[in-house]
């Protein structure tokens, strides 16, 4: 017969994480402050740095930086024929158009984008997937999707479809919004 809980059984106590000591030391330095925000804050912080880790070491492992993958990615989920105007470019990958200048020439020089002025407009420039970059992308966005899998593994499926959109809510009134 299985084993079932009683109202008697303690409940064991969730980890800490490098948070709750922090939030432990300011109860302890001014405990008359609510310091509650800074769980919160801190955790999204923490959880964001220690992500972006990982999917840094994930990319290098393709020879890739994590911005060379999300210029890819944005031309490539741009659907055929991968062509964004370099407006269109900076504002999905939110980066300066100077930034995205730069990015651009580092990822001609690799081959991956080609870089070209729009036939119908003199002034605007077009930057497109090569097909060495369509091939790439794809390649890599395998392992980078397995990848994130893995890190979120510790997450039951409702527990990432409450936190998709817990983050949405906040994203949303921190005044995030569809860049294209």
């Amino acid at each position: 017969m299985p084993h079932t809980s009683s109202a008697s059984e303690p409940v064991p106590a969730p980890a800490r994480d490098a948070v709750d000591e922090i939030l432990d030391q300011w109860k302890r330095a001014r405990p008359d402050l609510d310091c509650s925000p800074m769980g919160v804050v801190g955790r999204l912080s923490r959880a964001s740095r220690l992500l972006e880790r990982a999917l840094k070491d994930e990319f290098a492992r393709h020879g890739l930086e994590p911005w060379e993958f999300d210029v890819l990615a944005t031309l490539r989920r741009s659907g055929p024929p991968h062509v964004l105007c370099a407006g269109d470019l900076s504002a999905a990958a939110m980066v300066s158009s100077a930034a995205l200048t730069n990015r651009v020439d580092r990822l001609v020089a690799k081959g991956l984008v080609e870089r070209d002025v729009d036939p119908t407009h003199r002034r605007r420039v077009l930057i497109s997937l090569s097909d060495e970059g369509v091939r790439l992308v794809d390649e890599v966005l395998e392992h980078h999707l397995a990848n994130e899998r893995r890190l979120l593994a510790p997450l039951s499926a409702d527990q990432q479809n409450a936190l998709t959109e817990t983050l949405r809510t906040l994203l949303t009134t921190l005044g995030d919004t569809t860049p294209i």
